[in-house]
């Protein structure tokens, strides 16, 4: 691709986002301007009323508060960690626009959350009740991505146009051609992507199917290259992925800093944020003095009046200028300690966006591994390229792509990711081929249908089973049965019912038979799945209310949309597909990659509940009902009693 192509590239990628923020900003002022708290509630972008349950300060010193919502309140929401918030209260004469707190989301369960405030002192309003929690528009994230953007179209580096060159005009990347090294511990393909990693110059990816070991390759490649690197940047679109390769990493004994708001980062690692290790520096305490005694100045400067004589305003001028003095000396303190722990780090972890954060400003590194990279948008993957020299990316095209909001800026090309766009206009890529997470059966269709064929199960997985006697696989066929789907009228999602109810009358059956055999206490997790909220919640519903006296039990299942599931592995999983018509209309089940990660969760027992007629309308669904019957998985509802 010539060099104007590339830059007239870039240009349509900046309308595209900017379509994209516009259709987001929208979609966010239609649920939150002129609609009651209630309304809101439904709508997933506010928690009203919630109970204070707690607040304490963290080791880095932010002020957390944990919240509660009533048990009523089964509401899907969109609420997840990381998320920008804020606290109100409309308690008295408090009203939701004065008496208000902003925060982020340190983590979000059914009826909690716990959040990290942006303030210094528990605020006094926040015990007279009447407290909620509310979404914001989150600007920066956008705004980081334009300037990226914007640099990318304007700059004259030499190195970043070359990477532009080779990641989107197709120039060949080069590689060193070293003799090749095994890791113990490594399969072959693991081994043969360690090496990829190892010889690149440019780019190198890890292309990672479900189950076959990426976070261990990428984790092994980071620790083999940091023996030639001091550092690295190391990478991922969302918090979760992050905090994963830091508590990996910090498992190995290695120095990583995270960087990022302390509330976006799991409380295992909360020790490796910036702001702990600050609050941990040997200097730490005579800067948090320096600071202390500079306010204590600049408050006895205040209370000299304005009518006083020669030496009094002397010795205010005294007390300022010592206070301004001590101001800067902390500050000086605070960029040493800053520098000692960033320059003193073997890896720097962020999200792609926070990699643009304040305390990066002007590093450079040598190489950035970028993992999930496939659920990146484009333009947020550039912004920590920008500051490397070399870009390693971990991900797989064929699971869940980026969440966008804007229908046309999606098909105009912004769903396509710079992965993508990597991988098929550069021959530096390798694909993980041994998986270690399902039965062969769960596996094969996956395999046959997005990989070619060429996953194979690590022996110790390839046979398992929850007990002996059990079917891997199962299709339950609602064809016939008049479960027909609806929709909810408040969120506009299907749900079906019946179906759900079919889902149920299976799993007690299924649940009985796992008793009889005394391997109950063998099943880890369940996990109950469907692409749809409406029937998410209608499943939460029905399985409290069935369960209600088997905590247990409980405790053992997750019901959740797909998305919620990406990245996680159950024993058991059951997946309601819900689209029922006659019209065969499948909606975004046609999105075949989120079918991909939905079935590739379970380990040793997969269910899928679906009507044959409607969803066979579809070319992967009919290979799907051919693959079910080949291996004996066919079941008709009618079999339950429906």
């Amino acid at each position: 691709m010539a060099k104007r192509d590339i830059q007239e590239e870039l240009k349509h990628l900046q309308s595209l986002l900017k379509k994209e923020k516009e259709e987001d900003l929208l979609i966010y002022k239609r649920k939150m301007t002129g609609t009651s708290l209630k309304e809101r509630r439904t709508q997933g972008v506010c928690w009203y009323p919630v109970e204070l349950e707690k607040t304490k300060f963290d080791s880095g010193e932010r002020l957390l508060v944990k919240i509660s919502r009533s048990r009523d309140h089964r509401e899907s929401h969109m609420f997840q960690s990381g998320k920008l918030v804020s606290l109100f209260s409309n308690a008295g004469k408090n009203h939701e626009n004065s008496e208000v707190v902003n925060g982020v989301v340190n983590q979000v369960r059914e009826y909690e959350m716990l959040i990290t405030l942006n303030c210094d002192e528990v605020p006094e309003w926040i015990h007279d009740g009447y407290l909620g929690v509310q979404l914001l528009f989150d600007e920066n994230s956008y705004r980081e991505m334009e300037n990226a953007l914007k640099y990318l179209i304007k700059t004259k580096e030499e190195r970043i146009n070359q990477l532009k060159g080779i990641l989107l005009g197709g120039i060949e990347a080069q590689f060193d051609d070293r003799l090749p090294i095994e890791i113990p511990g490594l399969n072959q393909s693991q081994n043969k992507a360690l090496n990829l990693v190892r010889n690149a110059r440019d780019v190198a990816i890890i292309h990672g199917p479900p189950g076959t070991g990426k976070t261990t390759t990428l984790v092994r490649s980071i620790l083999y290259m940091l023996k030639e690197e001091n550092q690295v940047l190391v990478c991922a679109p969302s918090n979760a992925a992050v905090d994963l390769f830091v508590e990996k990493l910090d498992e190995e004994g290695i120095n990583v800093v995270r960087i990022g708001h302390p509330a976006r980062v799991t409380e295992n690692i909360l020790s490796n944020t910036l702001d702990a290790k600050i609050a941990h520096h040997t200097d730490w305490k005579n800067m948090k003095t320096l600071r202390k005694r500079a306010e204590e100045f600049r408050i006895l400067g205040k209370k000299y009046k304005r009518n006083f004589g020669h030496v009094e305003r002397e010795q205010r001028r005294m007390v300022f200028a010592e206070a301004k003095k001590m101001k800067e000396e902390a500050e000086q303190l605070e960029f040493y300690i800053v520098n000692s722990i960033l320059s003193n780090a073997q890896v720097i972890a962020s999200t792609l966006v926070g990699a643009n954060n304040y305390n990066l400003k002007g590093m450079k590194f040598q190489t950035v591994f970028i993992d999930e990279a496939a659920q990146a948008l484009e333009p947020a993957s550039w912004i920590p390229i920008i500051k490397s020299e070399k870009v390693i990316f971990a991900g797989d095209h064929f699971q869940l792509p980026p969440t966008i909001k804007s229908y046309a800026a999606a098909k105009n090309g912004l769903e396509v990711t710079l992965f993508e766009k990597a991988i098929k206009r550069n021959h530096a890529d390798v694909m993980l081929q041994e998986q270690y997470r399902m039965n062969t059966e769960i596996m094969n269709f996956s395999s046959d249908y997005f990989y070619k064929g060429q996953l194979h199960p690590n022996e110790k997985v390839a046979d398992w089973k929850v007990f002996k006697e059990d079917r891997c696989v199962e299709f339950i066929d609602t064809a016939g049965t008049g479960f027909f789907e609806r929709i909810d009228s408040e969120t506009k999602s299907s749900y079906n019912k019946e179906e759900a109810n079919l889902l149920i009358r299976h799993f007690k059956e299924y649940l009985h038979q796992i008793q009889l055999m005394n391997k109950l206490d063998e099943v880890n997790n369940i996990g109950v799945i469907s692409p749809y909220k409406a029937q998410v919640s209608l499943l939460k519903e029905i399985f409290d209310d069935t369960f209600s006296d088997n905590a247990d039990l409980q405790s053992k299942i997750g019901i959740n949309t797909v998305d919620s599931f990406q990245g996680q592995e159950r024993d058991i999983i059951y997946i309601s597909l819900v689209r029922s018509n006659e019209k065969g209309e499948i909606g975004f089940l046609a999105d075949t990659r989120r079918m991909n990660v939905a079935i590739t969760r379970a380990k040793k027992k997969l269910v899928v509940i679906g009507d044959s007629g409607t969803i066979g309308t579809h070319p992967f669904y009919q290979k799907f009902l051919d693959y079910v019957n080949e291996i004996g998985a066919y079941r008709s509802a009618f079999e339950l009693g429906a």
